[in-house]
């Protein structure tokens, strides 16, 4: 799989923020990393990378790293090695080997739901729930529409939901100004889509999706509750699945799902939607931090455990 964070595209997107993007590769591997402010102070993080192909490789591409940070003054690089070269079980002790240390908290999600499109897309729907293939099949005859946008401007759409549900469940989505400068940035080069359920034309739901070379990644969705009962976000997370496999992408990523046995998980209730669906779990090895200057990682830690405790 390739991680829509460590695509071109999402380079284009940070810098186009004013932030400043590394970009480096070598044989058998390559990293975006992207600069960042904590109190620590700078930061070099590379979402979801380095990506390697061998352990060799790996270490190759953290020393390329520990170089951008070292000249630009960093005092830590921050990695998650979702493709590296060793599978996430064993990444503690290949991790601590190399003086990494685990992170304060997990910047992108530990586990991850993946539906493959592989064989006919009937395969993808034989895996669902059948109420899930069922409404994708049926839901027209409700008066219910799918389609896709590009347009940069229709991100307003998702934007209304999200205030709704945000509302509703209490929870703080990313800005509009976030979201939009996604929008101006991705959608028109290709690399964002825009899925919208309407109703006799006017919108219920909205799913926005990343797309790698080979990945569409499920990132934004929101409906308007006014019509919960019809359940269009179902098939429009159907729909956008199929779209994705006439593009010829091979897997959609569902993004962070809870623990096995773990009711209690903010994800719960996200996770049991997702694993509707069919599909397969995926594990990485999490945020990890390579101190450079020690001196000021350790300090950062010190500061960070009093405060937790003053709390």
């Amino acid at each position: 799989m390739e991680y829509f964070l460590q695509t071109p595209a999402w380079a284009s997107f940070q810098r186009s923020l004013g932030r400043t993007v590394h970009e480096e590769s070598g044989l058998g591997w390559r990293f975006l990393a992207v600069e960042e402010k904590n109190p620590a102070g700078k930061v070099i993080y590379t979402p979801y990378g380095p990506v390697a192909d061998s352990l060799e490789a790996f270490d190759e591409a953290v020393g390329a790293l520990v170089d951008i940070a070292r000249r630009n003054r960093a005092v830590f690089v921050r990695m998650e090695p979702v493709t590296a070269g060793f599978e996430a079980v064993d990444a503690g002790a290949i991790l601590r080997a190399r003086g990494l240390q685990p992170a304060p908290s997990n910047q992108q999600p530990e586990l991850s739901w993946i539906v493959d499109l592989d064989g006919d897309f009937k395969d993808v729907l034989a895996g669902m729930k059948p109420t899930n293939r069922n409404l994708y099949r049926n839901i027209h005859k409700k008066g219910v529409t799918f389609r896709s946008s590009q347009n940069p401007e229709e991100i307003s759409v998702l934007l209304d939901f999200l205030h709704m549900t945000a509302a509703r469940n209490g929870f703080k989505p990313q800005s509009d100004d976030y979201l939009s400068s996604v929008a101006r940035s991705l959608m028109p080069a290709g690399a964002g889509t825009l899925f919208i359920a309407e109703l006799e034309g006017e919108p219920i739901a909205a799913a926005l999706a990343y797309d790698s070379a080979d990945t569409r990644t499920y990132a934004h969705a929101a409906l308007d509750d006014t019509h919960r009962k019809l359940s269009a976000g179902i098939p429009l997370l159907v729909t956008l699945m199929a779209d994705a496999k006439d593009k010829g992408l091979k897997h959609v990523d569902l993004w962070g799902v809870a623990p096995e046995g773990d009711p209690e998980h903010k994800w719960a209730g996200f996770t049991a939607f997702k694993k509707s669906f069919g599909g397969r779990e995926i594990a990485y090895p999490g945020t990890w931090d390579l101190p450079v200057n020690k001196l000021r990682y350790g300090a950062y830690q010190l500061a960070r455990k009093l405060r937790e405790k003053l709390r």
